[in-house]
C-alpha cells in the first residue's frame, strides 16, 4: 500500500532525536496501538475524522492514508482505528515508519478541534461534567474510574470517559474512547469489570453501568 503512503511535509529545524516505536495489538481488532518512547501529547485527545484534526500536525497526515478511520492519543501512545479495506499485516510496518519518522522530524499529534471538556459522539460534542459540580456518588465514580479502571484500558490503548450518574435507577454512563469503542469485548468489560467493581465498591448506588457509545 505503499502508493498510498502520504507525503511527509512537515517544517522543523529541529535536529532529528532518535525515536522508537513499536506496534502492539489491542483487544479490538480493528485498532492497534502505537507506543513511541517519548510523551506525544499532555492530555488525551480524539479525532473522530479529519475534520477534528489541524493542518501539518501529525493527526493530519495520518488521515491521508485511506484505510485510517479514527485515532486516539494520549501519554506516549496513538491508537489507530482502521477501516475494513486493509488488514493489519498490510499496514502495520508502513504506519509505524511514519509514525517513528514524523515524530523525529518535530512532528505533534495536535489538539482536536472539537471543544475542550467535550467528547464526539455521533458528530455532535457532548459537554462532560465539572467534577467539582458532581453530587458525593458520581465523585466516587469518577474517583474509582480514574484509579482502577482508566490504567487497565490505557494499557489496551483507550480510554473510558464518566458521563453521568442517575440516583432514581442507579445506572453511571460511561463514554468509551480509542480501542475501546466499538469493541467486542467492551460490554463483558463492563459488565464483568466495571459494573462489578462500582456495585462491590458503591454498594446499594449503583445497579449497573452503561456505555452511551459502545
Amino acid at each position: 500500500m505503499n502508493s498510498d503512503a502520504p507525503l511527509l511535509n512537515i517544517e522543523s529545524t529541529q535536529k532529528k532525536v532518535p525515536v522508537t516505536v513499536y506496534a502492539e495489538a489491542t483487544p479490538n481488532p480493528s485498532v492497534m496501538k502505537f507506543v513511541a518512547n517519548k510523551k506525544l501529547v499532555v492530555n488525551s485527545t480524539e479525532f473522530k475524522s479529519i475534520a477534528d484534526t489541524a493542518d501539518n500536525t501529525l493527526a493530519r497526515q495520518l488521515y491521508n492514508f485511506p484505510f485510517v478511520k479514527e485515532i486516539y492519543a494520549d501519554e506516549n501512545y496513538v491508537s489507530i482505528q482502521k477501516h475494513d479495506i486493509a488488514s493489519w499485516d498490510e499496514v502495520t510496518f508502513e504506519i509505524r515508519s511514519f509514525i517513528k519518522e514524523a515524530i523525529e522530524n518535530g512532528a505533534e499529534i495536535g489538539s482536536s478541534k472539537h471543544e475542550a471538556g467535550t467528547v464526539k459522539k455521533e458528530g455532535e460534542n457532548i459537554e462532560l461534567p465539572k467534577f467539582e459540580n458532581l453530587d458525593d456518588v458520581s465523585k466516587k465514580v469518577v474517583e474509582i474510574l480514574d484509579e482502577y479502571i482508566k490504567p487497565a484500558v490505557a494499557s489496551d490503548g483507550g480510554n473510558i470517559v464518566f458521563d453521568s450518574y442517575d440516583e432514581n435507577t442507579k445506572e453511571v454512563k460511561v463514554i468509551l474512547q480509542g480501542a475501546c469503542s466499538g469493541c467486542p469485548s467492551s460490554t463483558m468489560t463492563l459488565k464483568s469489570g466495571i459494573e462489578t467493581m462500582l456495585r462491590d465498591m458503591l454498594p446499594g448506588k449503583v445497579d449497573r453501568v452503561m456505555a452511551i457509545n459502545g
